[in-house]
Protein backbone atom coordinates (compact mmCIF):
# COMPACT_ATOMS: atom_id res chain seq x y z
CA UNK A 1 0.00 0.00 0.00
CA UNK A 2 2.91 2.29 0.92
CA UNK A 3 4.27 1.75 -2.10
CA UNK A 4 1.69 2.34 -4.00
CA UNK A 5 0.94 5.73 -2.45
CA UNK A 6 5.13 6.33 -3.28
CA UNK A 7 4.84 5.42 -7.13
CA UNK A 8 1.76 7.75 -7.10
CA UNK A 9 3.20 10.68 -5.15
CA UNK A 10 6.73 10.11 -7.59
CA UNK A 11 4.34 9.99 -10.75
CA UNK A 12 2.19 13.26 -9.03
CA UNK A 13 5.14 15.19 -8.67
CA UNK A 14 6.78 14.14 -12.06
CA UNK A 15 3.30 15.70 -13.73
CA UNK A 16 3.76 18.50 -11.92
CA UNK A 17 7.58 19.01 -12.98
CA UNK A 18 6.20 18.10 -16.57
CA UNK A 19 3.52 20.82 -16.11
CA UNK A 20 5.59 23.52 -14.62
CA UNK A 21 8.11 22.88 -17.19
CA UNK A 22 6.07 23.31 -19.86
CA UNK A 23 4.44 26.26 -18.58
CA UNK A 24 7.51 27.92 -18.05
CA UNK A 25 8.95 27.07 -21.35
CA UNK A 26 5.39 28.75 -22.95
CA UNK A 27 6.08 31.75 -20.66
CA UNK A 28 9.74 31.62 -22.04
CA UNK A 29 8.41 31.87 -25.67
CA UNK A 30 5.81 34.30 -25.23
CA UNK A 31 8.07 36.94 -23.15
CA UNK A 32 9.98 36.15 -26.54
CA UNK A 33 7.29 36.58 -28.77
CA UNK A 34 6.26 39.64 -26.76
CA UNK A 35 10.22 40.93 -26.96
CA UNK A 36 10.15 40.49 -30.60
CA UNK A 37 6.38 42.25 -31.22
CA UNK A 38 8.16 45.08 -29.12
CA UNK A 39 11.01 45.31 -31.03
CA UNK A 40 9.28 45.55 -34.17
CA UNK A 41 6.80 48.08 -32.88
CA UNK A 42 10.13 50.22 -31.61
CA UNK A 43 11.50 50.09 -35.44
CA UNK A 44 7.78 50.80 -36.87
CA UNK A 45 7.85 53.68 -34.86
CA UNK A 46 11.24 54.92 -35.81
CA UNK A 47 10.92 54.31 -39.27
CA UNK A 48 7.77 56.42 -39.08
CA UNK A 49 9.47 59.10 -37.17
CA UNK A 50 12.01 59.06 -39.80
CA UNK A 51 10.01 59.00 -42.67
CA UNK A 52 7.42 62.10 -41.32
CA UNK A 53 10.94 63.90 -41.04
CA UNK A 54 12.22 63.29 -43.94
CA UNK A 55 8.45 64.23 -45.70
CA UNK A 56 8.67 67.58 -43.23
CA UNK A 57 12.02 68.18 -44.39
CA UNK A 58 11.06 68.20 -48.43
CA UNK A 59 8.00 70.07 -47.59
CA UNK A 60 10.13 72.53 -46.07
CA UNK A 61 12.07 72.51 -49.40
CA UNK A 62 9.25 72.69 -51.56
CA UNK A 63 8.06 75.92 -49.60
CA UNK A 64 11.11 77.53 -49.64
CA UNK A 65 11.99 76.97 -53.27
CA UNK A 66 8.28 78.02 -54.01
CA UNK A 67 8.46 81.07 -52.02
CA UNK A 68 12.07 81.88 -54.24
CA UNK A 69 10.55 81.40 -57.05
CA UNK A 70 7.78 83.75 -56.32
CA UNK A 71 10.14 86.26 -55.38
CA UNK A 72 11.95 85.94 -58.41
CA UNK A 73 9.06 86.35 -60.60
CA UNK A 74 7.77 89.04 -59.34
CA UNK A 75 11.19 90.89 -59.47
CA UNK A 76 11.41 90.04 -62.59
CA UNK A 77 8.04 91.46 -64.00
CA UNK A 78 8.64 94.42 -61.54
CA UNK A 79 11.82 94.91 -63.52
CA UNK A 80 9.98 94.48 -67.20
CA UNK A 81 7.77 97.10 -65.88
CA UNK A 82 10.16 99.24 -64.69
CA UNK A 83 12.83 99.33 -66.86
CA UNK A 84 10.75 98.91 -70.46
CA UNK A 85 7.62 100.83 -69.45
CA UNK A 86 5.72 96.82 -69.86
CA UNK A 87 2.14 96.56 -69.49
CA UNK A 88 1.20 93.09 -68.18
CA UNK A 89 -2.46 92.40 -68.15
CA UNK A 90 -4.77 89.04 -67.89
CA UNK A 91 -6.60 87.97 -70.79
CA UNK A 92 -8.85 85.00 -71.66
CA UNK A 93 -5.89 82.66 -72.60
CA UNK A 94 -3.74 84.07 -69.67
CA UNK A 95 -1.23 87.29 -69.92
CA UNK A 96 -0.98 89.80 -72.68
CA UNK A 97 2.44 91.11 -72.45
CA UNK A 98 2.58 95.07 -74.42
CA UNK A 99 6.37 96.14 -74.53
CA UNK A 100 7.47 98.96 -76.36
CA UNK A 101 8.35 97.55 -79.48
CA UNK A 102 7.33 99.39 -82.44
CA UNK A 103 8.58 99.21 -86.72
CA UNK A 104 9.23 101.65 -89.27
CA UNK A 105 6.94 102.62 -91.72
CA UNK A 106 6.08 99.71 -93.80
CA UNK A 107 8.87 97.91 -92.40
CA UNK A 108 9.10 94.51 -90.54
CA UNK A 109 12.90 94.37 -89.02
CA UNK A 110 13.31 94.33 -85.35
CA UNK A 111 14.73 97.48 -84.36
CA UNK A 112 18.40 97.61 -82.58
CA UNK A 113 16.38 99.46 -79.90
CA UNK A 114 13.77 97.14 -79.17
CA UNK A 115 16.19 94.42 -78.41
CA UNK A 116 17.09 94.80 -75.18
CA UNK A 117 13.19 94.83 -74.49
CA UNK A 118 12.83 91.26 -76.56
CA UNK A 119 15.88 89.81 -74.75
CA UNK A 120 14.78 90.52 -71.54
CA UNK A 121 11.17 89.34 -72.41
CA UNK A 122 12.47 86.44 -74.28
CA UNK A 123 14.72 85.18 -70.88
CA UNK A 124 11.49 85.92 -68.47
CA UNK A 125 9.35 83.65 -70.65
CA UNK A 126 11.55 81.08 -70.58
CA UNK A 127 12.36 81.18 -66.66
CA UNK A 128 8.91 81.20 -65.46
CA UNK A 129 6.59 80.50 -68.24
CA UNK A 130 9.04 77.34 -70.10
CA UNK A 131 6.54 75.47 -71.69
CA UNK A 132 3.71 77.52 -72.43
CA UNK A 133 2.52 78.77 -75.80
CA UNK A 134 3.27 82.00 -76.85
CA UNK A 135 1.12 84.34 -79.57
CA UNK A 136 3.05 87.43 -81.00
CA UNK A 137 0.25 89.56 -82.23
CA UNK A 138 1.48 92.15 -85.32
CA UNK A 139 -0.03 95.02 -86.20
CA UNK A 140 -0.03 98.27 -88.66
CA UNK A 141 -1.14 102.20 -88.72
CA UNK A 142 -4.25 102.69 -90.72
CA UNK A 143 -1.92 103.30 -93.96
CA UNK A 144 -2.27 100.95 -97.05
CA UNK A 145 -4.97 98.41 -97.58
CA UNK A 146 -6.79 95.93 -95.05
CA UNK A 147 -4.83 92.72 -97.27
CA UNK A 148 -1.73 94.30 -97.10
CA UNK A 149 -1.68 95.55 -93.62
CA UNK A 150 -2.83 92.21 -92.38
CA UNK A 151 0.13 90.53 -94.62
CA UNK A 152 2.71 93.03 -92.90
CA UNK A 153 1.93 92.48 -89.58
CA UNK A 154 2.36 89.30 -89.82
CA UNK A 155 5.64 89.69 -91.44
CA UNK A 156 6.33 91.98 -88.20
CA UNK A 157 5.46 88.96 -85.97
CA UNK A 158 7.24 86.44 -87.75
CA UNK A 159 10.08 88.56 -87.26
CA UNK A 160 10.09 88.63 -83.68
CA UNK A 161 9.29 85.28 -83.47
CA UNK A 162 12.83 84.53 -85.35
CA UNK A 163 14.15 86.96 -82.64
CA UNK A 164 12.82 85.23 -79.51
CA UNK A 165 13.12 81.58 -80.54
CA UNK A 166 16.68 82.68 -81.17
CA UNK A 167 17.50 83.81 -77.54
CA UNK A 168 16.18 80.19 -76.62
CA UNK A 169 12.38 79.81 -76.81
CA UNK A 170 11.21 76.85 -78.75
CA UNK A 171 10.24 78.03 -82.22
CA UNK A 172 7.48 75.08 -81.78
CA UNK A 173 5.58 76.77 -78.80
CA UNK A 174 5.31 80.47 -80.87
CA UNK A 175 2.85 81.12 -82.93
CA UNK A 176 2.09 84.34 -85.08
CA UNK A 177 -0.95 86.83 -86.20
CA UNK A 178 -1.28 89.61 -88.10
CA UNK A 179 -4.58 92.25 -87.26
CA UNK A 180 -3.32 94.53 -89.53
CA UNK A 181 -4.59 98.14 -88.86
CA UNK A 182 -7.26 97.00 -85.85
CA UNK A 183 -7.04 97.83 -82.54
CA UNK A 184 -4.86 101.33 -82.75
CA UNK A 185 -3.67 103.26 -80.53
CA UNK A 186 -3.83 106.19 -81.68
CA UNK A 187 -7.11 106.75 -84.18
CA UNK A 188 -6.19 107.81 -87.72
CA UNK A 189 -2.18 108.42 -87.32
CA UNK A 190 -0.34 106.78 -90.00
CA UNK A 191 2.87 106.85 -92.10
CA UNK A 192 4.99 109.83 -89.84
CA UNK A 193 2.16 111.54 -88.03
CA UNK A 194 2.56 111.62 -84.35
CA UNK A 195 1.68 108.66 -82.56
CA UNK A 196 1.71 106.64 -85.80
CA UNK A 197 4.61 104.23 -84.56
CA UNK A 198 2.42 102.98 -81.34
CA UNK A 199 0.17 101.14 -84.17
CA UNK A 200 3.12 99.54 -85.63
CA UNK A 201 3.65 97.47 -83.10
CA UNK A 202 3.49 93.71 -81.31
CA UNK A 203 2.11 92.28 -78.50
CA UNK A 204 2.83 88.62 -76.40
CA UNK A 205 0.39 86.37 -75.10
CA UNK A 206 1.44 83.75 -72.62
CA UNK A 207 -1.10 80.63 -72.29
CA UNK A 208 -0.60 80.65 -68.65
CA UNK A 209 -4.32 79.51 -67.49
CA UNK A 210 -6.51 81.75 -65.65
CA UNK A 211 -5.29 80.53 -62.06
CA UNK A 212 -1.54 81.42 -62.74
CA UNK A 213 -2.86 84.41 -64.70
CA UNK A 214 -4.62 85.78 -61.22
CA UNK A 215 -1.68 84.99 -59.42
CA UNK A 216 1.05 86.82 -61.42
CA UNK A 217 -1.33 89.90 -61.32
CA UNK A 218 -1.76 89.51 -57.81
CA UNK A 219 2.21 89.49 -57.68
CA UNK A 220 2.01 92.78 -59.42
CA UNK A 221 -1.12 94.62 -57.65
CA UNK A 222 -1.05 93.54 -54.27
Amino acid sequence: MSMTIRTVSVSALAMISLTACATTGKLHEEMVERSYADSALMRGLAEERLARATTDSIHRAELLAQRDSIAALRNDLTGLRAEFGAKISEVAEGLKFVLPVHFGFDESQVRTEDVAALERFAKVAQKHYGGAKITVEGFTDPAGSHRYNVALSKRRANAVREFISARGIDTSLVSTVGYGESRLVAKGASREMAGAELNRRVTFVIETGPNRASNTMALLNP
